[in-house]
């Protein structure tokens, strides 16, 4: 129930921090002298409240991403559906392996000391 509406404060959030870092006059000008500078004359002439406002923005599109993720797992973190989804591994990693070349297949560990056992 709460998910829904996280998810359109998420989608506004980011295309809102998309709209004004377009809208920002970088070194080169900016797509905001495209606009006739709507954007110097929307945000004044000097851009530090532009600035602040795409961070506090972009603070918030960060902080409902980790709402978002927390929502979706529970509380139980980011890599539990990651974690639920490995396969165990019953067989150990050489048991049930085919032979590559030139393997006889016995490694002349007969006593299980993991040392090779010489004749």
């Amino acid at each position: 129930m709460f998910e829904p509406i996280l998810w359109v404060l998420f989608i506004i959030g980011c295309v809102v921090v998309c709209g004004v870092i377009l809208l920002q006059e970088g070194k080169g000008g900016g797509l905001g002298e495209a606009f006739g500078g709507a954007g110097a004359q929307t945000f004044g002439v000097k851009a530090e409240g532009i600035n602040k406002f795409t961070a506090y923005v972009t603070v918030g599109v960060i902080v409902i991403a980790i709402l978002i993720t927390q929502v979706r797992t529970g509380g139980a973190g980011v890599t539990a559906g990651l974690i639920d989804d490995i396969p165990v591994q019953t067989d150990p990693a050489g048991a049930g392996a085919p032979a590559g070349p030139g393997d006889t297949g016995d490694d002349h560990d007969h006593d299980g000391d993991g040392v090779p056992d010489h004749n």
